[in-house]
């Protein structure tokens, strides 16, 4: 069994950015360091106001107090877009998506869906807190491809993807029978998409897996921080050489835990495809050119799990 042990993500400081324009690279040198190490790192990110941060959990609990037959309404053929209900394997964890995020006619549509009237409170926090977190997402992405003198493929790249919103919620252990504490929320896995931006309500539960085994049990946030996590898309892009990290959730305590996460998703019919700046004799490709959903298609046949070869056994050089 692999180790568990508390350990600090990196803490890098976007808030900066406008102010000090010089403070650009030295934040792109932590963030390269950091994604290749961990895969990950805490970003301290003060765009989106301490409203909107504390609303948007509220907002959350009203959508998951809503009765099962509107929430299976949230569908989709887009492999995990859609509401995700308890079972056995997760009894304790729910969630919902909303597709092509960015656009305010999808929040809307998915209001709509969930309540008669549509909800117009909950359209506009969520859009809200959508737009200023891609900004996020944006200087992230911006960072890495300036970090191996990328920028020609900038246009490509930044344009290659969509929005995804998941919105998560964990119920507590005690309230479910014969459980205790220190429970799988869900089971260990890595994203497949670009980028991931998680933001969590007070409830602890998020734990990383480093390269060596060990797992990362986060310390609480700050309200104005997020988790920067690395998809398994962009380690393909990069030929590896930014690391995307085994992650879950495990459930203490008698809270529930609520969260919502940005993901960045390559366009249907985009290939991933690694530059040949970033191939050599010391780095040979490691995987062929391949299409996203494609790929997601191949992971979730038969209920394969997540594992570590996935992507290596799907176009593996």
């Amino acid at each position: 069994m692999a180790n568990r042990t508390i350990l600090k993500l990196p803490l890098i400081d976007f808030s900066n950015l406008k102010q000090e324009p010089q403070a650009w690279e030295s934040t792109k040198t932590r963030v390269r360091k950091a994604l290749e190490e961990y895969g990950c790192f805490e970003a301290k990110f003060d765009e989106i106001p301490l409203h909107l941060r504390k609303s948007i959990f509220d907002a959350l609990k009203q959508l998951f107090d809503l009765p099962l037959e509107n929430k299976l309404l949230n569908t989709s053929n887009k492999p995990y877009h859609a509401y995700l209900g308890q079972d056995a394997m997760v009894p304790l964890y729910e969630s919902m998506g909303i597709d092509n995020a960015l656009a305010p006619e999808s929040i809307e549509t998915f209001s709509n869906l969930m309540w008669a009237h549509g909800n117009p409170t909950f359209s506009q926090i969520v859009e809200s807190y959508v737009e200023k977190l891609s900004e996020l997402d944006k200087i992230v992405r911006r960072m890495v491809v300036e970090s191996f003198g990328l920028e020609k493929y900038m246009d490509e790249h930044m344009e290659s993807t969509n929005y995804v919103i998941r919105v998560q919620k964990y119920d507590a252990p005690k309230s479910h029978e014969n459980n205790n504490n220190n429970v799988l929320g869900f089971p260990s896995h890595t994203d497949k998409n670009i980028v991931s931006i998680l933001f969590q309500n007070e409830v602890n539960g998020l734990e990383m897996q480093t390269k060596t085994g060990h797992w990362i049990t986060k310390d609480q946030l700050s309200p104005n921080s997020f988790v920067v996590m690395i998809g398994e898309s962009l380690h393909a892009w990069t030929n590896g050489w930014l690391h995307s990290p085994h992650h879950r959730v495990m459930m203490a305590g008698d809270k529930e835990r609520y969260s919502i996460g940005l993901f960045s998703v390559p366009k249907s019919g985009y290939i991933i495809k690694a530059p040949e700046e970033v191939v050599d004799e010391e780095h040979p490709l490691l995987f062929k050119p391949y299409e996203y959903f494609q790929f997601l298609d191949f992971h979730l046949e038969a209920g394969r799990l997540a594992t570590p070869v996935d992507l290596k056994a799907y176009c593996g050089a």
